[in-house]
């Protein structure tokens, strides 16, 4: 394992649009905790208490750090994915421990908060997540279309050409809306196809891919947009969407189960255009695009790397030149990702099965995995460089995993400097499931920080 540092050339942004706060240099611990101490934005006083585990304590700072008000971020993140957190987080933190032109990285990267948004401050880009939706979410936000770019290519798109027709997916959709979406998946398989063919790299869903500052930029970040889009109005709970009422677009429940929701209901699928509600969801996301944010993104996103692997062994990011990371992993076996995304992998010609997720069950297995996962990002972060490793409440509040996480970073060789608790109501996306604030599930964001000496 290498531990020489990797000289990238970077974009220098100090005097673009991408701003950030005053720092000192280098950053110490003090810096940060007096600032946390001293919080007062939402007009909180921080309590500071002591978390206490194996090997040590860290002082702990509670407080509401960002909003919990909905779609406070950039309009680029309005992208549906299960037990994603809020774009604030990882601003709070990119603000306070990097400059613009710094590398910052997520080994589970979801659906591409922290790349996005660290791509919208100015900061580089790094991504990693073993299930491969993830990229086909993120890639495409760093070089988003115009709105008249999306328009034109959609008419060229014969939406009557379609191959396949699964009649079980009727629960779901109209007919003609089904063929659309089969004349779709058409289309983007086809595109992939000879992207391949032209590129001599045969794609195979269960092997390790790199999407580097080399590759990093799609042949055509049109096809991306449309596909990115696409699979995220699958199915959800608005007319905004290509299905029926169902479950929020975060999650595809299966066929049986929606067929009970539609006879609970008494609803038939209506007939959607899908070009129609591409266009539409596409001019949502494109709102706060403007020509600043456009440069900002294109002057970091061809140095962008993305990496489809297990969090613990992503050989192909070079060591020693991430200055910050800020990640959540997955939280024991609350969430079924695979089970989740199954109708997005069908989309995509993807089989589930193939993606090896981590999602331990006991306490002692996911501790280990977590600590592997420290040791990559040891590897991979530049001396001086910082952690914040995002955990939540299980069990119903009994489980605080940042007990946890602190041993395994110090295995790791990381120094632990603090934990951040973000204490806040649920918002809607929580309430929609009929879950009430401190009863069950993650009712805060707890962050364990660290440093690389």
């Amino acid at each position: 394992m290498s531990s020489t540092t990797t000289q990238l050339t970077l974009p220098d942004l100090s005097q673009g649009g991408a701003k950030a706060r005053p720092l000192s240099t280098p950053l110490h611990q003090a810096n940060l905790a007096d600032d946390l101490a001293a919080f007062r934005e939402f007009g909180q006083i921080t309590r500071v208490i002591t978390t206490r585990f194996d090997g040590g304590e860290v002082p702990t700072f509670v407080n509401e750090f960002w909003t919990a008000r909905q779609r406070q971020a950039s309009s680029l993140h309005e992208v549906s994915y299960r037990a994603c957190f809020k774009p604030q987080l990882p601003r709070f933190f990119i603000e306070r421990l990097t400059r613009p032109g710094d590398i910052v990285y997520d080994p589970f990267m979801g659906r591409g908060t922290t790349p996005v948004e660290a791509a919208l401050l100015g900061r580089v880009p790094f991504g990693n997540d073993i299930n491969p939706l993830s990229l086909t979410f993120t890639r495409p936000r760093l070089r988003p279309p115009t709105l008249e770019e999306l328009t034109a290519r959609l008419s060229e798109i014969n939406l009557n050409d379609h191959d396949e027709f699964p009649e079980d997916l009727l629960v779901f959709y109209h007919p003609e809306t089904l063929r659309e979406i089969c004349a779709l998946k058409k289309y983007f398989t086809n595109r992939r196809s000879r992207g391949r063919q032209s590129a001599h790299t045969p794609l195979k869903t269960d092997q390790r891919r790199l999407t580097s500052a080399a590759t990093s930029q799609s042949p055509d970040p049109i096809d991306d947009w449309l596909c990115m889009v696409a699979l995220n109005r699958l199915t959800g709970h608005s007319p905004g969407f290509f299905s029926v009422y169902t479950l929020p677009p975060n999650q595809a429940v299966s066929v049986q189960s929606q067929r009970k929701i539609n006879e609970k209901r008494n609803q038939t699928p209506p007939r959607r255009d899908v070009a129609k509600l591409i266009l539409k969801k596409s001019k949502q996301l494109l709102g706060d695009c403007t020509p600043e944010v456009r440069h900002t993104l294109a002057a970091v996103a061809k140095h962008a790397q993305f990496t489809n692997a297990a969090a613990d062994s992503t050989r192909e990011l070079p060591a020693n030149s991430v200055s910050l990371v800020v990640t959540s992993p997955p939280f024991l076996d609350v969430v079924q990702y695979a089970e989740d995304n199954w109708l997005r992998c069908w989309f995509l010609g993807i089989d589930p099965k193939s993606v090896k997720l981590t999602v331990p069950k006991k306490l002692d297995d996911w501790a280990a995995a977590m600590t592997n996962v420290f040791r990559e990002l040891h590897r991979v972060l530049k001396p001086g460089g910082h952690i914040a490793f995002e955990v939540g409440e299980v069990h119903g509040g009994k489980t605080k995993l940042e007990e946890t996480v602190l041993p395994c970073g110090v295995a790791a060789g990381l120094k632990p400097l603090l934990v951040l608790i973000n204490d806040q109501e649920f918002t809607k996306t929580a309430n929609c499931w009929g879950v009430d604030n401190n009863a069950k599930g993650t009712n805060t964001n707890r962050i364990v920080l660290f440093r690389k000496a």
